[in-house]
């Protein structure tokens, strides 16, 4: 039987471990559990292999970083290395500062990441070319599919380059997305959520690439599902409906 992305993790319920953004934790295990996977969050260098070790993958988000965090995030990307689990790692604002930078590179250093997921900004600084940002937003613009390929052969990696589309570079192939809403744009930790998303999409059977689409083809369908409704007048009313679009019983075929 040919089931979807959304029947398989909502059927495995996929635990991944998160060592994530502060600001957006309870968001994004809220948005991950009504995709249908489930969260974990654990910082504590003591217990982060062990933590790892029990879950099915693994999202390391640099958002608000400490030196703490960063000793934590290579413990557990060790751990998920050798146990084969996929690692999505989500460099937030990587551009911003000379030390997200270095903290990128010590990371990618010392742990093999699935996928690396950002927008144009963090991925162009990655590999070296010069993109305009702002904080950890990108506001320049260039060769997504460029970009998401120099990503993926420099560090051997997926590459996910998100944002007006999304663009996904695994194993040679490329593909590309174009649903979404304008509104994620305005809600705290849109795109952290999607890394979540995308690593329960890692976790499950199914060829990576058409899994990875699919979920962010999802996430794009979910936003505008919300933003269409009734009540929504802007992004306080929008996030609360994205959650109940998230965890709409039926999608359909996404193979």
């Amino acid at each position: 039987m040919n089931t979807t992305v959304i029947e398989r993790i909502r059927t495995r319920r996929p635990l991944i471990h998160h060592i994530t953004n502060a600001v957006v934790m309870n968001f994004t295990a809220n948005g991950l559990l009504a995709f249908g996977g489930s969260p974990i969050m654990a910082n504590a260098s003591e217990e982060v292999g062990e933590v790892t070790r029990v879950s099915n993958g693994l999202l390391l988000n640099i958002g608000t970083l400490t030196e703490t965090q960063v000793k934590a995030m290579i413990l557990a990307g060790r751990a998920a290395n050798e146990t084969g689990i996929p690692v999505v790692l989500d460099p937030v604002g990587v551009a911003a500062t000379s030390y997200r930078s270095e903290v990128c590179e010590r990371i990618l250093g010392e742990v093999q990441p699935t996928l690396i997921k950002g927008n144009a900004g963090e991925l162009a600084h990655l590999v070296g070319i010069e993109m305009e940002t702002k904080g950890v937003d990108s506001t320049g613009s260039g060769n997504l599919e460029d970009i998401v390929r120099r990503v993926a052969e420099k560090y051997q990696t997926g590459a996910v380059c998100t944002g007006e589309k999304d663009v996904v570079w695994m194993d040679g192939e490329i593909k590309v997305n174009r649903s979404g809403h304008p509104l994620l744009s305005q809600i705290t930790g849109s795109g952290c959520l999607l890394g979540s998303l995308v690593a329960a999409a890692l976790a499950v059977d199914g060829k990576p690439l058409e899994n990875v689409t699919a979920v962010l083809r999802l996430y794009g369908e979910a936003a505008e599902k919300a933003a269409a409704h009734k009540d929504v007048e802007g992004p306080g009313t929008f996030l609360p409906r994205f959650i109940d679009a998230l965890a709409k019983e039926s999608w359909g075929d996404d193979s």
